[in-house]
């Protein structure tokens, strides 16, 4: 007989099931989350909590979407792998934030993961008004709260706020830092490429562009990808030109005084 935990919206077969499961997880490499993302649930904001969950699960657990998991409008609805338990109504940052919690025990404090969440999305809201500095400030917030997990999110953003203030060398360690907690990550190579290309490096910003299109080809489309990797082009075609015209300055002239062909013992 299914019952659920009245304060989250489990659905187990019994709570010492679930605990039982709990004590089990901990022995298996690796947890699946899984989000449903069909019609119903889409509705009821399981796509916000995919983000959310994605932005505080730790390593060891995957967040992922997929179809529908039965219970249509009792969501957003999740499954949670390998063992197969679904969580229903799981529909604020909170709960997913205990979710995490109950699965990783006392190791994940799901109120200081969700208050630099929040620092986070203050920081990046901030961010895209103009105000980098601000946001600079808040995202070293979130850092400093040490979260069990999206800490790459939150140091790829504090690389762009700090390009944006003129700190390269704090933008560049940034990126790298994003990219060495998830190789896998695409932004964190977008954000190597823009430091790359404040710094005129035209080569290296190629590189570390086209190693985030190898992860995620859909970047792509992104306008603010397609302008930089013009701004990049052209600063290639720029360097080209200067090279071109600096060779051109050091080849001997053919000519005479006043642009007349110099006679032929002096050439």
């Amino acid at each position: 007989m299914a019952v659920s935990f009245s304060s989250y919206g489990f659905q187990t077969a019994s709570p010492v099931s679930w605990r039982r499961w709990r004590a089990a997880a901990s022995t298996v490499e690796e947890v699946e989350i899984r989000v449903c993302v069909n019609r119903s649930c889409g509705r009821q904001g399981s796509r916000e909590m995919l983000a959310v969950l994605s932005a505080l699960a730790p390593t060891g657990i995957a967040v992922t979407s997929c179809g529908c998991l039965g219970r249509c409008g009792a969501g957003p609805n999740l499954a949670v792998l390998p063992a197969g338990f679904l969580v229903s109504h799981c529909g604020t940052a909170s709960r997913a934030a205990q979710l995490l919690a109950d699965l990783c025990g006392s190791a994940f404090d799901p109120q200081r993961n969700l208050e630099a969440f929040t620092l986070r999305k203050k920081g990046e809201n901030e961010l895209e008004k103009g105000n980098a500095a601000e946001a600079e400030a808040l995202l070293s917030q979130a850092i400093g709260l040490e979260p069990s997990g999206g800490l790459h999110y939150i140091y790829k953003s504090r690389s762009s706020a700090r390009l944006a203030i003129g700190d390269n060398a704090g933008a560049f360690d940034d990126a790298n830092e994003a990219s060495r907690i998830d190789s896998k990550y695409p932004q964190a190579y977008v954000c190597q490429g823009d430091v790359f290309l404040a710094r005129g490096e035209w080569d290296a910003a190629e590189k570390a562009y086209s190693t985030a299109l190898q992860l995620d080809p859909s970047i792509r489309r992104s306008k603010s990808f397609k302008m930089a990797v013009q701004h990049q082009r052209e600063g290639r075609r720029r360097r080209e030109r200067r090279r071109r015209r600096t060779i051109a300055g050091d080849q001997p002239s053919s000519s005479g005084p006043h642009g007349l062909p110099a006679p032929v013992g002096a050439r």
